[in-house]
């Protein structure tokens, strides 16, 4: 394997936990949008999990598939590729029936200037997928930025809090939720709204971007001084995991890491290793998009990866020149522009 392919394998390794419950599942999965940052690992994860488990199920990965690469890894792990156009209705009744559906399209790069296109993504969209697997079991990713700015010392937003979007891009994300929870209601359909922090990789996140600016000497904004985060190979787990916790009405589950981390506190630990001094511009204001773990965690206990561990693997990928996937998570964002 390239190193590449050993990161992208890696973010795909099902857990003991894991294949114990997919055992038990009952029906195909089908991950609808499976071609963004962190579809084919829930999609590979599953798969590898259905043979470990030794069950006969399929996993349908959807998407449009403008990049042929992303297209050859899912199928070279045996998950069923459905090219498809989630927004044209004959395209979206002609997808595969599945027991379980994982929801994972959406836009929110480019927002501003296409709030129209946003919207009928983020929240006209749920609605006609609601409907096409009314008699599924859901899991929709959601967001952190549906909840307002929390006061870091707080511990962070929790589910029972209410929610309180910043721009056009945050306030689409909770119109998903309002109309999945809509259908959910009206259909009997099980629906788990999967609220996500900041999904981590070698490649990509906001370690990846602190690591990077340390390295590169760029200075580092701290208005917003704190983050969520959580390693994408444990996001992929609990995203199928939680198909057994769909219900209606829905449940909200906040998927992030046992820490609010710092900032300053991540900059420090790459400029140790680098052996630099980090750049800073400002100060902390005291509130971040930052989320309350607690409730994934009496689930499931805490995530395999810890925090020491990501900073070591993304700190030597940015050491070693390694490339990345080239997508800020623009976390820095206060104002809810994207």
């Amino acid at each position: 394997m390239t190193a590449v392919q050993q990161i992208e394998a890696d973010l795909t390794v099902p857990t003991p936990a894991l294949i114990e419950d997919i055992a038990r599942l009952d029906g195909d999965i089908i991950v609808l949008g499976v071609g963004g940052k962190v579809g084919p690992s829930v999609a590979i994860m599953a798969r590898r999990a259905i043979v470990e488990a030794g069950v006969d199920k399929r996993v349908y990965g959807v998407a449009r598939f403008s990049d042929p690469a992303a297209r050859s890894s899912l199928e070279s792990w045996g998950v069923d590729v459905v090219p498809a156009d989630l927004t044209d209705d004959l395209e979206l009744d002609g997808l595969p029936e599945a027991r379980n559906v994982i929801f994972m399209a959406g836009n929110k790069f480019g927002t501003t200037g296409n709030e129209h296109h946003t919207w009928m993504m983020n929240s006209y969209l749920p609605g006609r997928v609601a409907q096409r697997f009314r008699d599924s079991r859901i899991v929709a990713f959601s967001t952190l930025v549906t909840y307002p700015l929390a006061d870091v010392s707080t511990g962070g937003s929790r589910e029972s809090d209410a929610s309180g979007p910043i721009g056009e891009y945050a306030m689409s994300c909770l119109g998903r939720e309002r109309i999945f929870e809509h259908f959910s209601l009206k259909n009997g359909t099980p629906l788990l709204i999967f609220r996500l922090g900041y999904s981590i990789e070698t490649r990509y996140g906001v370690l990846q971007e602190i690591a990077q600016a340390v390295h590169d000497g760029t200075p580092i904004p701290l208005a917003m001084g704190h983050a969520s985060v959580i390693w994408q190979r444990d996001v992929a787990e609990y995203a199928i995991r939680s198909l057994h916790l769909a219900a209606t009405p829905p449940r909200r589950l906040n998927i992030t890491g046992p820490e609010i981390v710092s900032i300053r506190w991540l900059a420090e630990r790459f400029g140790e290793r680098f052996g630099v001094r980090p750049v800073f511009d400002g100060v902390e204001t005291g509130t971040a998009y930052v989320m309350d773990g607690s409730a994934l965690q009496s689930e499931y206990g805490f995530p395999s990866t810890t925090l020491a561990q990501m900073i070591e693997r993304v700190g030597d990928w940015v050491a070693s020149a390694g490339p990345t996937i080239g997508k800020p998570t623009k976390f820095q964002q206060r104002d809810g522009e994207f």
